[in-house]
């Protein structure tokens, strides 16, 4: 392992003053790593740590840097904003432009409300769903992640289950979670049975439709259907978490690849840039009825940062250049096509999952299309994949349940050696498997 030291004292400082030494709580390594990462900078694929150690990085700021770290043009358009202020607590003109851009590219938005964090666009859009169906019950997904807001911490995703699979977290009141129901994800069945049961108490369905928050899991293109018959015919509206995929599946993100068209749309990560920025928005008649038009109370001091707008304006522009996306599933694909071909042929029991430059390795089962089989798959042996590829230079999540982000700043070399790396690992099994044969 690469000499740590001050990272170690960074880290040990942290934990008297921070609890745990962490600002959110995957940060930690728990169970992987005594000491974290600890950052210190990064540049395009690489993150620096505080030793000066370098990374091949697939974390990226959990997908929010499709362009890699400190790009350029991005820097450029924070430093110039930052000169004429940082914050005004005041409307701004590059507010609009950033709104209209995402309206142009995701054709379910007609209007569009900013906010600062991905938990604030996911608990304002179901405040809003309730506010316009006068209902009360919300519908979500088990290891679908939206946030930590009271209501949502529902068998959910993310960090959450490596702590507890059912309640997700102490101090939260029953009461408020009674109006959350939480179903099994791609479960058809169940779907229709509540809708059966109970459609004309349901406000809104919340989905994250390619979940990267229990390992790269994608919807089926039957449950996507069903969701929008569903909620159309009980009146209930759907809502897409794409916090995660908007802006990284395509220029729709994942509206470019189903058909399913939502009533009101999550946006963070991508469209900030690399700061602090988020967004729901929708139909324009349910968009309306948010204050000051309408009764349905929302607010934020930094909300529509113009740093962040300014920036993530910027990132969005560059994903419009010529065959962005297309390179950026090129790279995926030197990546993770070997692997998942060599885990085929040598019938390896792991699941190479990929939704363009979304990647998730799942040890212990062929497929995981639900958070019961995540929950299945083989924990104590990511661990000792993690450590394999730090040894490598090479930064993974620290959770086997959470996506792995391609940047259009990883270079085929950058690639090429995490292949081999995983290549490596993977090669190993098939031997230990041949041993106890």
């Amino acid at each position: 392992m690469k000499e740590r030291k001050r990272s170690q004292e960074i880290f040990k400082a942290l934990q008297t003053v921070i609890p745990g030494g962490v600002n959110s709580p995957v940060r930690s390594f728990k169970d992987l790593l005594e000491t974290p990462v600890v950052a210190r900078e990064g540049r395009g694929a690489l993150l620096i740590d505080a030793d000066g150690n370098e990374w091949i990085d697939y974390v990226q700021s959990w997908g929010a840097l499709i362009h890699g770290h400190a790009h350029p043009r991005i820097v450029r358009k924070a430093e110039e904003q930052l000169k004429r202020g940082s914050t005004f607590g005041m409307t701004t003109e590059i507010e609009e432009k950033l709104a209209r851009k995402i309206i142009e590219r995701v054709p379910s938005v007609e209007k569009i409300r900013f906010v600062s964090s991905g938990t604030e666009a996911t608990m304002s859009a179901l405040r809003l769903a309730r506010g316009f169906t006068k209902r009360d019950l919300i519908v979500k997904f088990s290891g679908n992640y939206h946030g930590h807001a009271d209501m949502l911490l529902v068998r959910a995703g993310s960090g959450l289950l490596g702590m507890n699979a059912t309640s997700s977290s102490e101090g939260v009141p029953s009461e408020t979670v009674s109006n959350t129901v939480c179903l099994p994800f791609n479960d058809l069945n169940a779907l229709k049975l509540l809708f059966r049961q109970r459609g004309q108490e349901i406000a809104a369905v919340i989905i994250e439709p390619v979940a990267g928050n229990m390992g790269v899991v994608p919807a089926t293109e039957a449950f996507m259907t069903s969701l929008r018959e569903e909620t159309s015919k009980a009146g209930a509206l759907l809502i897409f978490d794409e916090v995660m995929t908007g802006f990284r599946l395509g220029l729709r993100g994942a509206q470019s690849i189903y058909d399913t068209i939502p009533d009101i749309t999550c946006f963070a990560k991508i469209i900030g840039g690399g700061f602090p920025a988020a967004a729901f928005g929708g139909r324009r008649e349910i968009m309306d009825i948010l204050a000051p038009l309408g009764a349905v109370y929302q607010a934020g001091t930094l909300s529509g940062n113009p740093v962040a707008m300014a920036s993530g304006l910027e990132a969005i522009l560059m994903t419009e250049e010529k065959g962005f996306y297309e390179d950026l599933e090129r790279k995926a694909r030197i990546l993770a096509d070997p692997v998942a071909r060599f885990i085929e042929e040598e019938g390896i029991d792991a699941s190479m999952q990929r939704v363009g430059s979304m990647v998730t390795l799942f040890f212990g089962r062929r497929s995981v299309g639900s958070m019961e089989e995540a929950l299945q798959t083989d924990q104590s042996l990511f661990k000792r994949f993690f450590l394999h590829m730090l040894e490598r230079g090479i930064l993974i999540p620290p959770s086997p349940f959470e996506a792995w982000f391609i940047s259009a700043a990883h270079e085929e070399s950058h690639l090429i050696a995490t292949k081999e790396a995983i290549m490596e690992f993977v090669s190993s099994l098939k031997n230990l498997k041949a041993a106890l044969a």
